[in-house]
C-alpha cells in the first residue's frame, strides 16, 4: 500500500505539472499550479522533510498561489477590451522539458557533494533542529540573500505603481460588511494565526517551524485583517513599515559583522551564544517576511479614487 500510494502521488505531480504548464488558459495554469504544490508539499512530508512540506504548502502553493490570482485578475481589468492571447504554451514546455534534461545530466555526471555531518556539528550550533541549523549556521549566506531577493521583488511591484501614485495606500481598498463572512474571519482568525505564527517560529528551534513558516502565517493574518478593513492599508512612506521590511536582512548582517568583529568568518556564531543568537535573527526575519508577503499580494500604491 505504501509503494502505491507513493507511486500514485509521483503521478499526480508530474499529471498536475504537465497541465499546468501545458493546459489552455491562464486561470486553469494558476490553479493546476496551486493543486500542483499541494502534492509537492504531501511529497515532501513522505520523505520526511516536515519543515520543507510545511513551506512548500504556505508559501509555493498558499502564497505564491495567490499572488497569481491577483495577477491575473489585474491582467484581466488591463485587457478588460481586448481578447485573451494564447499562451505560449509549447515554448514553456520544451524550456522547462530542457530544464529537466539538463538538471538531470548534472545529477549524474558531476561528483557528488560532500556536505559537513550535520549531526556531528549539530550541538555546536544551539538547536536541535537540523534544517534551523543549516539555514543559519552552515548556509547562513544563502538565507541572508533569500531575504535580501524577497525584499528586491517588492521594490519591483511597488514600481509598477505610477508616479502620480505613489503616495497613495497601498493595493485595492477593499469592501467587507459589518456583518458579513469576511469580517467574521477578520476578527476570528488574526488571534490564532498570531498565535500559531509565533509558535512555529519558537519551535523552529527544536522541531518543526522557523520564520519562513512563522512569517507566513502572519503575513495570513495581516492580509485577512485588512481584507476585513480592521487594518488600514499602509502607504510606503511610513517609516515603521520601511523599519519592518529591512529589519531581518539587516539584523542578519549585523550578526555577520559581529562574527569577523570577534575574528571569526562572516555570518559564523560562536557556539556560547548560536542559540540566542539565531532565535533574534528567526524573530527579526519574521517580522520582515511577514511584512514583505503581505505586502507583495496587496500590490502597488493606486489611487483609490481613479476618476480624480
Amino acid at each position: 500500500m505504501t509503494l502505491a500510494l507513493d507511486l500514485a502521488l509521483c503521478a499526480l505531480i508530474l499529471g498536475v505539472a504537465l497541465a499546468a504548464v501545458a493546459g489552455a488558459g491562464v486561470f486553469r495554469a494558476v490553479i493546476f499550479f496551486i493543486t500542483y504544490g499541494l502534492f509537492v508539499a504531501i511529497g515532501w512530508a513522505r520523505l520526511g522533510a516536515y519543515d520543507v512540506a510545511l513551506a512548500e504548502a504556505a508559501i509555493g502553493a498558499g502564497l505564491t498561489g495567490v499572488l497569481l490570482l491577483a495577477a491575473h485578475g489585474r491582467l484581466r481589468r488591463m485587457q478588460a477590451d481586448t481578447t485573451e492571447r494564447r499562451s505560449p504554451t509549447l515554448s514553456a514546455a520544451l524550456a522547462g522539458g530542457a530544464i529537466a534534461l539538463a538538471l538531470g545530466w548534472a545529477w549524474f555526471a558531476l561528483p557528488a557533494p560532500q556536505p559537513p555531518d550535520v549531526a556531528q556539528a549539530l550541538p555546536q550550533t544551539g538547536v536541535g533542529n537540523p534544517v534551523t541549523a543549516v539555514l543559519l549556521n552552515f548556509r547562513a549566506w544563502d538565507t541572508l540573500l533569500e531575504s535580501i531577493v524577497l525584499l528586491a521583488a517588492l521594490l519591483g511591484v511597488w514600481m509598477l505603481a505610477r508616479d502620480a501614485d505613489w503616495n497613495a495606500p497601498l493595493g485595492p481598498r477593499y469592501h467587507a460588511r459589518p456583518d458579513g463572512v469576511l469580517a467574521y474571519f477578520g476578527r476570528f482568525l488574526p488571534p490564532i494565526g498570531l498565535s500559531f505564527g509565533v509558535y512555529l517560529v519558537w519551535a523552529g528551534a527544536e522541531s518543526v517551524g522557523g520564520a519562513f513558516q512563522g512569517g507566513t502565517v502572519l503575513a495570513g493574518v495581516v492580509l485577512v485583517a485588512m481584507m476585513a478593513q480592521l487594518l488600514r492599508p499602509p502607504r510606503v512612506s511610513q517609516a515603521m513599515l520601511r523599519a519592518a521590511l529591512v529589519l531581518g536582512p539587516g539584523v542578519f548582517l549585523l550578526s555577520g559583522l559581529a562574527a569577523v568583529g570577534l575574528g571569526r568568518e562572516f555570518l559564523s556564531l560562536s557556539p556560547a551564544i548560536a542559540k540566542s543568537a539565531i532565535l533574534i535573527i528567526e524573530a527579526a526575519l519574521t517580522i520582515s517576511i511577514a511584512v514583505t508577503l503581505a505586502l507583495l499580494v496587496i500590490g502597488p500604491a493606486e489611487d483609490p479614487e481613479p476618476g480624480r
